[in-house]
């Protein structure tokens, strides 16, 4: 295997990481995670192409992962912001894409107490694993999880 593709898709909201309340999400953004990336992985960087993908709307990150499946994309990190706690519709295209899928939150939402509805993902049965609560690292780290799981 050449070089690993990874698609890092967000949800809604996700389109301003780094000015959307810095204080929960952190200042960087999505520029910074080439910079993140060698910080985690050194020169096995290289060895992974990012793509990106962000939208508001449930039907468009639906469409994104199942031509994620249809263009041979080996691995997604997804953010899928509030439809984490809400769609079906994600987690059954999760279910049968077979691509390999790491759920990221840049806040641990089991620390988010005052809303219990945050506190759960529909999605997170559907995926390899969840990273959450270490700010935008978490992007990092997901990839590297996926190199490791696909590279192993």
């Amino acid at each position: 295997m050449s070089k690993l593709d990874i698609l890092i898709l967000n949800g809604p909201n996700l389109g301003h990481i780094g000015k959307r309340q810095p204080e929960i999400y952190g200042s960087l953004t999505m520029d910074d995670m080439p910079g993140i990336l060698r910080q985690i992985m050194g020169d096995r960087a290289d060895e992974v192409s990012l793509r990106h993908f962000q939208s508001n709307s449930e039907g468009a990150l639906i469409d994104r992962l199942q031509q994620a499946r249809a263009d041979g994309t080996h691995g997604v990190v997804f953010n899928a912001g509030a439809y984490t706690h809400t769609s079906l519709a994600i987690a059954d295209c999760l279910a049968w894409i077979d691509v390999p899928c790491v759920e990221v939150h840049i806040s641990n939402i089991w620390a988010r107490t005052d809303q219990p509805l945050r506190q759960q993902s529909i999605m997170g049965g559907q995926c390899i694993g969840v990273i959450a609560g270490f700010g935008i690292l978490g992007y990092g780290l997901a990839v590297q999880a996926l190199y490791e799981r696909l590279k192993g």
